[in-house]
């Protein structure tokens, strides 16, 4: 019984997207598809009968397929966390591991990407704040996603909103507030190191008469005298400013993965305790400035990440935001009251002014009006709704107002798209970095040679004491902390290179994603074209023309605006924007009667008739057409202009088109994107010839015309079957796709849910940014790998001096700022010409 339903399943929905077919599909619904775009990606990349991709369409909403380890489908629930203190690889499998491991969970996906852990469980069993606490633990603070703050004016995407919550804020102050403490205390206990360590160990070195007074310095001192201030206060740095390090390693020792936090960790703590030693031996080789540069070197590169990701963050606070916080419900007097979202119920009615957003998804209760569906659908047109058509919440109702009976789901499509996109978010595990791929290595390598360094001076008779020193002094020099430096400082120089050029970039791992990306999918409205109605072409009276701007000039339609521009007579207009040149400004002319319907406007203009609008109102309002207006009509439809019937005292005199026009600088960017063998698809909604003048662009390898939203995202997710894929959207609608993407890139006139989504955000609508993020891309794994090289260099001259005898604080000391100052050179060059 189970085959046949999911065999009856698979006929009923598309075999791209899972999208339920119908009759209207006419001689598709026999191939399987909903669509000519999903049947041509299925003949181009293959179909997922049978696999997880197909399936429910991502604006499906309900409960997932997750089981809570007991069968129980049901009794599963997914809960979104952002975690604070999450920077690698190794914090996601900790994570996870620790959220698996309580009771009533049945599965943790981690994301140290977007700070994300989506945890499935039984909320009979635990609830989400017994996850909270649960995933509050070594350092981390975990709080459920849906409740991040922020302040009211802070506005942006959900990310920026998280990124400058409270609780994000106190966590990003705390991690500044450490470090700041830790090194002006640090700064202090150097000063003796400065003053009188370094020159007493340059004695060793010659015999300089200004430092010849330094020798033996310290000779005759009890080491009481300076043990409690040092290792006291330099156990304080180390906890202040070297938590999170310390953190770090303390994970990746519980799950046995060494990282570079575990490498500075080593070096960091073998240098306090050989230097505690020491002082209370009563000697002067102490390494406790070792011990506090080392952590404020590493903590400072971390902490320069985290800040120039948080000003990523910032630069997005522009954008729209698709949700509605409040709603206007509606009794049945008539009256209103202004209440939560959250505290609507299915049974309830919400009235939507003209211009407002719907709330969530219901049915329209009476009347009729146009909404713009845009922010969901990617259709730049609105739609005519009638009493019991169903609406889909976050769009906008452009023409009067609307009485909207809420669904059973008082939720809106908006939310369902935002679930969808946390889903992915959530699975997007970071790319381990190459540094503790070397660590991984290199730990067991430096402990097995500090273990063989003191058995060999135990075997010789040393000490105990002796030996323990040995394995300390082996760590210490071996030990190439550096990794743990030249990683994070070089990967920050780089955000902040790209931040500099118009490009957001969220993770350090998107450099080495983009780099592997082998197709750049984009998508066509909004992204290669501006989005923006413009009149491409008319033909009637020009005194029809300017009637007709007379009445657009009132409406709230975006190819009103673009007509009542085009005809007001205030400009120029295009050349085959106008029946001839004569014109007088429309706003002189006098407009009785006006009447908006939801497909187009009606009035009388200096005593006459005028209706503008749809073909369907002017056969609704028996208003004659004429055969060959009809022809241009489709011709209109199948090049994918919007064709607007314009006409007087009873009978059509003309025909206005409207389109919007190609982005700036598309063609140079496909063409260098192809310059730089990357396949090109672009996928669009629009019908027919639409797409042509993009299909005829050399640089395009493909055009999928009449995709849906949903086959978007089914078609990335085949592309990536046998490619690595970079998607380019703006729109709520392609959120899905952007995250389902194995990189993501919204521009910057998008909505909120795409950028949220997107890995990458271009910051304005420049598209030769995108592939200037290719180039930012290679320079920057060039540079990283450069500098990890360098890494190396303080063991390059501490290794060989503790072999030849010579090595001292002062050796290490010279040994880490050498190091240092390399790396931050040579990571602060230019990444790419200007």
């Amino acid at each position: 019984m189970s085959d046949r339903r999911a065999e009856s399943d698979r006929h009923e929905r598309c075999r791209l997207c899972g999208t339920a077919l119908s009759a209207a599909d006419d001689g598709l619904e026999s191939d399987g598809f909903c669509s000519t775009g999903c049947r041509d990606v299925a003949a181009e990349y293959g179909t997922s009968d049978g696999d997880s991709d197909a399936g429910t369409p991502a604006d499906i909403g309900g409960p997932d397929d997750r089981t809570n380890g007991q069968g129980d489908a049901d009794a599963t629930t997914s809960t979104f966390l952002r975690i604070d203190g999450m920077h690698s690889a190794t914090c996601e499998a900790f994570l996870e591991k620790v959220a698996e491991g309580r009771e009533g969970v049945a599965d943790a996906e981690a994301s140290y990407v977007t700070e994300t852990v989506r945890v499935d469980h039984d909320p009979e069993r635990i609830s989400p704040a017994e996850l909270e606490d649960a995933l509050s633990t070594v350092g981390y603070t975990a709080y459920l996603r849906e409740e991040a703050t922020a302040d009211e004016e802070s506005g942006g995407t959900r990310r920026s909103r998280e990124m400058s919550g409270l609780r994000k804020r106190r966590a990003d102050d705390m991690l500044e507030m450490r470090y700041v403490v830790g090194v002006v205390f640090g700064s202090f206990l150097l000063l003796p190191f400065v003053a009188v360590f370094y020159p007493m160990y340059l004695t060793a070195f010659t015999d300089w008469g200004a430092i010849e007074h330094f020798e033996g310095a310290f000779t005759g001192f009890s080491g009481s005298l300076y043990l409690p201030l040092f290792i006291v206060l330099t156990g304080a740095i180390v906890y202040l400013t070297g938590g999170p390090l310390l953190r770090g390693a303390y994970v990746s020792l519980k799950l046995r993965r060494p990282t570079t936090d575990l490498l500075a960790a080593l070096t960091i703590c073998s240098a306090y305790v050989y230097a505690a030693i020491v002082s209370v031996l009563g000697g002067t080789d102490v390494y406790f400035d070792l011990t506090i540069v080392v952590a404020a070197l590493v903590m400072g590169a971390i902490y320069y990440e985290s800040t120039i990701k948080r000003r990523a963050a910032d630069r997005l606070t522009d954008l729209t935001v698709s949700q509605v916080d409040t709603a206007r419900l509606y009794a049945s007097d008539g009256s209103t009251t202004e209440i939560p979202v959250a505290d609507l119920e299915s049974s309830d009615r919400v009235l939507v002014r003209e211009g407002e957003r719907i709330p969530v998804d219901g049915t329209l209760a009476e009347g009729e009006c146009a909404v713009d569906e845009a922010v969901v659908t990617g259709e730049s047109l609105p739609v005519t709704k009638r009493a019991g058509d169903a609406v889909i919440g976050g769009s906008v109702v452009t023409t009067d107002a609307a009485v909207v009976d809420v669904g059973e789901r008082t939720t809106s499509s908006i939310e369902r798209l935002t679930q969808v996109v946390w889903n992915v978010q959530s699975a997007d595990h970071g790319v381990t970095r190459r540094a503790n791929e070397y660590a991984a290595i290199i730990v067991p390598i430096v402990l097995a040679a500090a273990v063989v360094v003191g058995a060999g001076s135990f075997l010789l008779g040393a000490s105990p004491v002796a030996t323990a020193l040995a394995a300390c002094m082996t760590i210490m020099v071996a030990s190439p902390w550096a990794l743990g430096f030249a990683t994070p400082y070089t990967v920050a120089a780089s955000l902040q290179a790209a931040l500099e050029r118009g490009i957001v970039v969220f993770d350090e791992t998107i450099f080495e994603r983009l780099r592997a990306v082998d197709v750049v999918v984009f998508d066509k409205t909004g992204t290669l074209t501006t989005g923006e109605m413009a009149v491409r072409e008319a033909d009637a009276p020009a005194d029809v023309l300017e009637a007709a701007a007379a009445l657009e000039q009132r409406a709230a339609h975006p190819a009103a605006a673009a007509i009542a521009e085009a005809f007001d007579g205030s400009g120029d207009g295009s050349e085959n924007a106008r029946a001839d040149g004569g014109s007088t400004a429309s706003a002189d002319l006098a407009v009785e009667d006006f009447h908006t319907h939801a497909t187009g406007v009606e009035g009388t203009v200096d005593g006459k008739r005028v209706l503008v609008g749809h073909p369907d109102l002017f056969r609704e309002r028996d208003w004659a057409l004429g055969a060959d207006l009809e022809t241009r009509l489709e011709r209109a439809r199948e090049a994918g202009r919007l064709p607007v019937v314009v006409g007087r005292d009873g009978e059509a005199a003309g025909l206005v088109i409207v389109g919007d026009d190609p982005r700036e600088g598309w063609d140079e960017t496909v063409a260098a994107l192809d310059a730089d063998g990357v396949d090109v698809v672009v996928l669009t909604g629009d019908e027919g010839a639409a797409a042509e003048s993009f299909a005829a662009h050399p640089g395009v390898d493909h055009v999928f015309a009449g995709v849906s939203p949903d086959a978007k995202t089914a078609a990335v997710r085949r592309m990536r079957a046998e490619n690595r894929v970079a998607m380019v959207g703006d729109g709520t609608n392609d959120a899905p796709a952007l995250a389902a993407a194995d990189l993501g890139i919204s521009l910057g006139s998008g909505t909120a849910l795409a950028a949220d989504a997107a890995d990458i955000a271009i910051a304005d609508d420049d598209l030769a940014a995108v592939e200037r993020a290719f180039a930012l891309a290679t320079t920057a794994r060039d540079r990283l790998r450069q500098n990890v090289g360098l890494a190396f260099v303080y063991n390059a001259i501490a290794v060989p001096a503790a072999v030849l005898g010579v090595v001292n604080p002062l050796v290490t000391a010279a040994a880490v700022v050498t190091g240092a100052l390399l790396i931050v050179g040579n990571a602060e060059r230019p990444l790419v010409d200007d």
